[in-house]
């Protein structure tokens, strides 16, 4: 007799938008969890949405993807609203001044990392001079004992990364490449205050960010977060726990590397880099270190998305000293033992499994076993067969929808782009003459029997690839994109009745 799947909760249809949160407006450089965060979640109550999508919330490095950060735990300080730390008296105006002739429309990252450190090492200055007075002593306190499994050892990791010249753990000197062997007696004073300096960047960051989510909640809305599969090799997590990855156990060098084979995104494969997991040492502790992360990711969001689900079947490993990712192999992964482990201490989890690309029936099985519903990419339906299970007639209810998600083009630039047979193929499909694609796949997701359909903000906005987030393979120029307010406001006088009546309509 089949056994019923682990988990079984997405019941009820609903609608959402995804959106990076460095792509708010704002005069900070970059968006942050600021009013402007607060209007966008007024948008989404108005137009009947029930969900916002973010990216990965953890401290980004070289290339400022938010799929390759320095922790799986930590939050990204960039996000902070320093006109809250203006209004608690740790920064004057004055200081916020040199952000205000920053890029409006894009992030510059560079520009922000030589700028914003320094105001929040200020901010941390202060706060210290005021010890035991300071009114968010107590709160940091607090925030220090419940979060120090993770906590400490990220300050260390992000104090000794500024004391090295922010080279990779790999590089530093040798006496530092273990935190296991390290004690506070080994450091000196100054490394000592810059990591509770990271400590209490942290602290606002979650202050911030749980505020953000209150308010969201208090309006219906439930925050989809997003957890990639593997970590950053530079990172406190493989740093702190080098049993738990394929590297040599001295050197912390990988012995193979993650990646994706040749795909529609790239002819070569994708070298993502990252180390991959020692599975067997995960399954000895009973998998300790992924119930943590998912712990960690439910403090901050209410439905988890695990990007590459399909690395815990099998997953692409690369030679370390590969030229490209095409010289992987596929190698058998956990399958359900994590799935079952996390069900027992989460059996309320609500977690969506990214299976897009190279997708075998053993995926499949595993995505039935677990119950999770999975994705569906209306960009990667056309061009084929009926029978391709993006096509909205082959879709299941225990699924998400979307037209693209941040790796994708806007949905009116990928049509325009993509050859004759798919663009004849969406006009039969649909029965449109192609001239508000944006739209049509829009009510396309609206209608669907996925029972959430989530719409990038780009395509609600109807923008061209200007406005594209992310490009695979593409080192640099990524994740920079930042909408206007007056966009935003005029989305909201235009479309946002038409949205609650779509919702209402497909019973969203």
């Amino acid at each position: 007799m089949k056994t019923l799947p682990l988990f079984n909760w997405l019941k009820e249809r609903g609608t959402g938008v995804l959106l990076h949160p460095t792509c708010f407006p704002g005069d900070q450089g970059v968006g942050t969890l600021d009013h402007s965060a607060r209007l966008f979640i007024d948008f989404l109550e108005k137009s009947g949405m029930t969900h916002w999508q973010v990216c990965p919330l953890g401290p980004t490095g070289f290339g400022d993807s938010p799929y390759q950060t320095f922790s799986a735990f930590a939050g990204n300080p960039y996000l902070i609203d320093l006109k809250q730390l203006v209004g608690i008296g740790i920064l004057t105006d004055s200081d916020l001044e040199p952000f205000r002739f920053m890029p409006g429309s894009r992030t510059d990252f560079g520009l922000l990392y030589q700028t914003k450190w320094t105001v929040l090492q200020k901010a941390f200055q202060t706060f210290q001079g005021e010890g035991s007075k300071s009114p968010l002593n107590k709160e940091f306190n607090s925030f220090r004992t419940k979060q120090a499994k993770w906590l400490k050892p990220f300050g260390l990791f992000m104090a000794l990364k500024e004391n090295f010249e922010g080279r990779s753990w790999l590089e530093w000197p040798k006496a530092f490449r273990s935190f296991g062997s390290l004690s506070d007696n080994d450091l000196e004073p100054e490394t000592l205050r810059l990591a509770e300096s990271h400590e209490f960047f942290q602290f606002l960051f979650f202050k911030q960010w749980s505020e953000l989510k209150q308010y969201a909640n208090g309006k219906g809305i439930q925050i989809i977060g997003d957890i990639p599969i593997f970590v950053s090799l530079d990172s406190v997590d493989v740093w702190c726990n080098p049993e738990y990855f394929q590297v040599d156990k001295k050197t912390g060098k990988p012995k193979a590397m993650a990646g994706c084979p040749p795909d529609y995104f790239a002819k070569d494969g994708q070298f993502w880099g990252n180390p991959l997991y020692d599975w067997k040492a995960m399954k000895a502790d009973g998998y300790s270190w992924w119930i943590d992360r998912f712990e960690s990711s439910f403090q901050l969001y209410d439905v988890v998305r695990i990007d590459h689900f399909r690395g815990f079947d099998a997953y692409w490993s690369i030679p370390a000293k590969a030229k490209t990712a095409a010289k992987g192999k596929w190698v058998k992964g956990p399958g359900l033992a994590v799935f079952k482990a996390i069900k027992d201490k989460l059996p309320k989890a609500k977690i969506i499994a990214e299976d897009l690309g190279h997708i075998t029936s053993e995926v499949f099985d595993l995505l039935a076993d677990t119950g999770l519903p999975g994705m569906a990419v209306l960009q990667f339906a056309f061009g084929g067969s009926n029978d391709n299970f993006y096509l909205p007639h082959n879709l299941k209810e225990n699924s998400i929808i979307y037209p693209g998600t941040h790796d994708n083009d806007t949905s009116i630039s990928w049509y325009e782009t993509s050859g004759d047979v798919i663009q004849d193929h969406v006009r039969r499909y649909y029965d449109v003459d192609g001239q508000n694609v944006g739209w049509d796949f829009i009510r396309s997701c609206y209608r669907s029997v996925s029972k959430l359909a989530v719409i990038p903000l780009q395509d609600l906005m109807n923008l061209d690839s200007s406005a594209r987030m992310n490009e695979p393979g593409k080192a640099l120029g990524n994740w920079q994109w930042r909408y206007q307010t007056w966009q935003l406001e005029a989305l909201m006088n235009e479309s946002s009745d038409y949205l609650a009546s779509l919702a209402k309509l497909y019973g969203r």
